[in-house]
């Protein structure tokens, strides 16, 4: 495989592919010249008000959230090193575990606009090479109510940066000294608002948006895929996907997913040979597959809108402007927008997996499926064939329904009522976690049983794209003949949807689909 080119960290043009190449791909990150250049500036203005002169300025001699009315010494500030100095007390005070405990792959990937918060380039820099060297935090999966920023979770994944909390490396979990030791690495000492500025953020929300969002889309393109692929098990119409239809609506993502499916089918003979069939109409799961598909994708574009917004954005409290040589406070860390996309997120790739384990349905019932085996076996009775798959497709469209319910709508006050309105943001990041997962597995099964079902159509072959998406569905699970367990089979297949290799070699064979 060909070495990755470091993704450099200017402050103004991460992507969110930029993000799954680093926390996915193991792609490197570097911070860019000019950007240092933006942060040193921030921190020449940081310094001049750590300098005091008497004035209070929130995050440098103020204490934090409902004490920001107390002030904090000069000499408080300025420590001997015995000592913990007042900011490595802003990384403790905020890590109080949460319930579960999670790797911080998500969280470490994601950088934000440090030249508006006025943290040290070397600071900076020991936390890109954490993640250049495979020092992984481990994070608190929950604890943030996602206002002030992710509090908890951050706290977590800068302790290793001053030698503490835990962090993993080549698979074993440290004590944070430990981690950096073994990759040659020293804790800093952080400085005024240092502390401040790693746990003030939205990056934990950020993470689970933009990767969650790679992932989403890939299940826009595979649901086409699938289906496709029952389209043709059943024998239904081509006819529902032509884009003279969908120009007249003029919704893009409906378009998409209809030409996605129409060139899929190119060179059916199934399709050709029950052109001229008595059935007038084929069922909504299969007609209004691009109207639910492309609705998924269009609220996806609005996701897309607001992450790629937010892994550039300075999310900090006070930020630092520099041409006005002054610290401001603000309310940047608000997670609202992330909760709102993260519940849309959930929700568009819910109703993925809702109308998919309707076309699953659709196959293993024999009034429905125009003539295939009951539950897609040949030998009924001795064997339940994908009746079980199917109830498990149901389950986790039932669970699916569930977690969409929006967290975004709730808030719980903190800090004696000074944080009065927080946005949740973590827990519908979480939600639509375990969202993502249900879905990519739902569409396995969609794909296992409609690979079975077509087969029972043989010798007619279905269109080129078809062909090449059972063939990537066969290289993981051979032809179901007698019972056996499936959950292997669905995880190979819904672990192939996730790293997106099953759409690449659909794709090699029938070009990029949109």
């Amino acid at each position: 495989m060909a070495e990755q080119t470091a993704v450099a960290l200017t402050g103004d043009d991460l992507t969110v592919d930029d993000v799954w190449r680093v926390a996915v791909g193991g792609a490197a990150a570097a911070l860019a010249d000019d950007g240092r250049g933006r942060m040193r500036a921030a921190r020449a203005v940081v310094d001049e008000a750590a300098r005091g002169h008497g004035e209070h300025t929130y995050g440098i001699n103020t204490g934090f959230g409902r004490f920001v009315t107390q002030s904090i010494p000069d000499e408080a500030q300025r420590r001997a090193p015995a000592a913990p100095p007042a900011q490595s007390r802003v990384r403790r005070r905020r890590a109080v575990p949460g319930r579960d405990r999670a790797r911080g792959d998500a969280a470490s990937c994601e950088c934000t606009r440090e030249g508006c918060s006025g943290a040290r380039v070397e600071t900076v820099e020991l936390l890109v090479e954490c993640l250049n060297r495979g020092v992984v935090p481990h994070v608190p999966s929950r604890g943030s109510v996602g206002a002030s920023g992710d509090l908890a979770p951050l706290a977590h994944l800068a302790l290793p940066l001053v030698g503490e909390g835990q962090a993993c490396v080549g698979g074993d979990l440290l004590p944070g000294a430990e981690a950096l030791a073994r990759v040659d690495l020293e804790p800093v000492r952080l400085e005024a608002k240092e502390g401040l500025s790693l746990v003030n953020g939205t990056q934990f929300m950020a993470a689970f948006c933009a990767l969650g969002l790679v992932r989403a889309r890939r299940l826009a393109q595979v649901a086409d895929l699938a289906c496709a692929l029952s389209l043709e098990a059943l024998q239904g119409s081509r006819t529902s996907f032509l884009p003279q239809i969908h120009e007249l609506r003029g919704l893009r993502g409906q378009a998409d997913s209809a030409a996605n499916v129409l060139r899929l089918l190119a060179g059916s003979a199934i399709n050709e040979a029950h052109r001229w069939c008595d059935q007038v109409q084929d069922a909504y799961s299969l007609r209004c597959a691009p109207q639910v598909h492309g609705a998924a994708r269009d609220l996806l574009d609005y996701v897309h809108y607001t992450i790629a917004a937010e892994v550039n954005a300075a999310t900090d409290n006070p930020i630092v402007l520099v041409e006005e040589s002054t610290l401001v406070s603000n309310g940047n860390f608000h997670g609202q927008p992330l909760a709102f996309a993260l519940d849309a997120l959930a929700m568009a790739v819910a109703e993925l997996a809702s109308i998919s384990e309707r076309r699953v349905e659709r196959l293993v019932n024999p009034s429905l499926s125009g003539g295939l085996p009951p539950f897609l076996t040949p030998d009924g009775g001795l064997n339940s064939g994908f009746m079980i798959p199917q109830y498990v497709a149901a389950s986790l469209v039932s669970e699916n329904k569930s977690l969409c319910h929006p967290a975004s709508v709730d808030s719980i006050p903190t800090s004696a009522g000074q944080e009065d309105h927080v946005s949740m943001g973590n827990a519908a990041g979480l939600k639509a976690w375990q969202v993502l997962v249900n879905v990519e597995r739902a569409l396995a099964i969609e794909l296992l049983a409609g690979a079975q079902g077509v087969e029972f159509l043989a010798p007619l072959e279905p269109g080129d794209g078809v062909r090449a998406t059972r063939a990537a569905v066969r290289e993981r699970s051979p032809r179901l003949s007698d019972d056996r367990p499936l959950a292997s089979d669905i995880e190979r297949v819904a672990e192939a949807i996730r790293d997106g290799a099953l759409l690449a070699e659909v794709e090699a064979e029938v070009g990029e689909l949109l």
